[in-house]
């Protein structure tokens, strides 16, 4: 424990919620001045920030006498990052405790590292995804010329594409693990209580450390209606692990979740009804962008029930389901699966008796802006903190977390601009802010949208309808504080994802709407278009979007 370590970081491999940090290489200097500074040369100032760790741990007061530095609940995004950073920057002794490996969850006996995002979730969802255009690309390929015998239509093996999905979230499982090891992470497997404010006891052993780090996710929730507990019943866990693709489902919630699921089980085949309450989906994304989406979802042939709730579901026999909602729907499916919200998985964790704020309601943990929880030695991060549920804030808030207890700068996770997607089909890409929240920040924001058949679709495959691309670009009004900054950019629109990274670094980066104009596009494409979009549509006004909000 004298010696300095010098860890090297050649790539970062960021798969999935929990991310895999920095891939960690070891060697043990001998003691001496001129070892260490040849350390810190060699290693990119790694092995300087480990002493100053060592220096700042004993300058605290008396050398502690705990088992750990960091002590971190949960294998999942943020809790891998956060201890991978601080057991490999920063020389930090490190546990971290998850469930056993399962690709469907429960709360005290099931998970597995990697977390919801990995295993049943972000990644396991994309892949889904990526298979189930197929039949769009055989049909786009006869517009091109391309012929298939007369009544060629492509069928899909369920079996095997669970069987290629589950090798590879396994396979990522492992990797998770074995990057763990190897940044000396101690990983011990169970259920894990908060005993005391440094205590931590996982399968009924007690295991003391200076920091506690909470990193549980979150959980699928069910609405408790009449029915809701039968077989066939589903959550994403279960949707993502069917051994039987669903001739019909109907899948509630009008959220992301649930828009993805809608696409991607209606491009295997499916027949899909997507029940939600509002009159459009995905609650809290721009409104131009929810229409839109609302009726690309409808052309491609999804049965949409907007403005409906759920009333209940029985057992219809067959293996089979009567599902009702209060306005009047009947259907009689194979499944029905609740995207209706994911709730933080604090309970029965021992926050509360070792004084740690939870909101009662939501069960969301409070944090001040460094992660800190009311309780000075325990920390949150991740989806239980729902600040912004997303697997790349949540590796942020990890790395920031990291700086803060051990690298010496105390350091806020910045969620401003952060850049994401909705993988329906076609994807959304979104960045900044809402218009009605733009101009309500800002007090005023020009509105530029532009609505285009995509290049592609120009020729006759037959779908221009189903990917009808929306563009949209917010820039603050002339006379308002920062004009022409560009505060939200929003899309409907294959590539989407992809576009909408690089439109977030411009934004980080202050753009403006002339650096947009300023900027040649690249012909022919969609992006360019970002480029081009000169004709404002509307200004909106803080007063404007008041007066409608009073109205409601």
């Amino acid at each position: 424990r004298a010696h300095a370590k010098c860890f090297a970081a050649p790539a970062i491999l960021g798969v999935g919620r929990a991310g895999l940090g920095m891939a960690a290489v070891h060697r043990v200097l001998r003691p001496g001045r001129g070892r260490r500074l040849l350390a810190g040369a060699l290693c990119g100032g790694a092995a300087a920030q480990i002493v100053w760790h060592r220096r700042f741990m004993a300058a605290e007061g008396k050398p502690h006498t705990y088992e750990y530095d960091l002590f971190t609940i949960g294998g999942g995004s943020a809790g891998v990052r956060a201890s991978r950073w601080s057991a490999a920057n920063y020389g930090a002794k490190v546990a971290l405790a998850e469930l056993p490996f399962s690709l469907v969850s429960s709360k005290h006996s099931a998970g597995g590292l990697g977390g919801t995002c990995v295993i049943r979730g972000c990644v396991p969802k994309k892949l889904f995804i990526y298979g189930s255009h197929l039949p769009e690309d055989v049909k786009d390929a006869m517009g091109y010329g391309w012929q298939f015998p007369r009544g060629f239509a492509p069928t899909v093996d369920w079996p095997k594409l669970l069987e290629a999905k589950n090798s590879e979230v396994t396979r990522l499982n492992g990797i998770y693990r074995n990057m763990l090891d190897g940044a000396k992470v101690d990983v011990l497997e169970g259920y894990a209580r908060i005993v005391d404010p440094h205590t931590v006891e996982v399968n009924g052993k007690r295991i003391t450390s200076k920091y506690i780090c909470v990193a549980t996710g979150g959980r699928a929730v069910v609405p408790q209606i009449p029915g809701s507990d039968l077989p066939g019943v589903l959550t994403s866990d279960e949707a993502l692990a069917l051994p039987k693709r669903p001739d019909k489902i109907v899948i509630v919630g009008g959220g992301y979740i649930a828009v993805e699921f809608a696409c991607f089980f209606h491009g295997y085949g499916s027949e899909v009804h997507l029940v939600f309450r509002a009159e459009e989906p995905l609650r809290g994304f721009d409104e131009d962008v929810r229409t839109h989406l609302h009726q690309l979802l409808k052309a491609k042939g999804i049965h949409v029930h907007a403005g409906h709730s759920p009333e209940s579901i029985k057992d219809a026999g067959r293996n089979k389901l009567l599902f009702k909602t209060k306005q009047g729907a009947s259907l009689t499916v194979d499944n029905v699966m609740f995207a209706t919200g994911r709730k933080p998985n604090s309970a029965d964790l021992g926050l509360e008796q070792v004084g740690v704020k939870v909101d009662a309601r939501s069960g969301k943990i409070f944090v001040d802006e460094y992660s800190k929880t009311s309780v000075d030695s325990i920390y949150a991060i991740g989806d239980v903190t729902d600040r912004m549920n997303l697997t790349p804030v949540a590796l942020m808030e990890g790395v920031a977390m990291s700086k803060t207890l051990f690298g010496g700068v105390k350091t806020r996770p910045d969620h401003d601009n952060v850049p994401s997607a909705v993988f329906s089909q076609p994807p959304i890409g979104s960045c900044g802010l809402t218009e009605a929240d733009a101009a309500v920040k800002y007090g005023s924001v020009d509105v530029y949208i532009s609505k285009f058949k995509p290049l592609k679709h120009t020729m006759p495959t037959g779908r221009g309808d189903q990917e009808h691309v929306l563009m949209k670009l917010l820039a603050v009004s002339d006379g308002f504080a920062e004009a022409g900054r560009v505060v939200g950019v929003h899309m409907v629109a294959a590539d989407a994802g992809e576009m909408v990274q690089g439109l977030g670094i411009a934004m980080r980066a202050g753009a403006t709407k002339a650096h947009f104009d300023g900027t040649v596009g690249v012909h022919p494409t969609s992006a360019e278009e970002w480029c081009t979009m000169r004709t404002k549509a509307r200004t909106t006004t803080a007063a404007h979007v008041n007066s409608a909000r009073a109205r409601l």
